[in-house]
């Protein structure tokens, strides 16, 4: 499992360095690196023949392997099976509440119970 993991983790950073050089190579309006590659077609890039159909085909492909290696790392790391182990109620509700501790004005013979407006200094 654990060379699967080292796997996923390789491909993803891989992934990720081909898909900021293949963005960084596309071209927009009047930009030269793109068009030197091809023909150099105006228009919108899905529409467009030469480099920029080829840029962004193998940039779909690079993204759709880099967000598949970071599902698979996700569902590896154990993400979503830790979830049934912890406690339903929060995180608050792990907390051990402390045993009552008597007041000092009940250790002193005091038999009438305060309300705790009068207990507010």
């Amino acid at each position: 499992m654990h060379f699967l993991l080292s796997i996923a983790l390789v491909l993803q950073i891989i992934s990720a360095v081909v898909v900021i050089v293949l963005v960084l190579m596309q071209h927009g309006k009047g930009a030269d690196l793109g068009a030197a590659f091809g023909s150099g077609a105006s228009g919108s890039v899905f529409g467009a023949t030469g480099s920029a159909n080829f840029l962004s085909r193998s940039t779909a492909i690079a993204a759709t392997v880099f967000f598949c290696s970071t599902i698979a790392l996700t569902l590896a790391s154990g993400a979503f099976s830790n979830r049934s182990a912890k406690p339903a109620g929060g995180v608050l509700s792990t907390i051990e509440q402390p045993a009552e501790q008597a007041s000092p004005e009940q250790g002193m013979g005091s038999n009438e119970k305060s309300s705790p407006v009068e207990q507010i200094p």
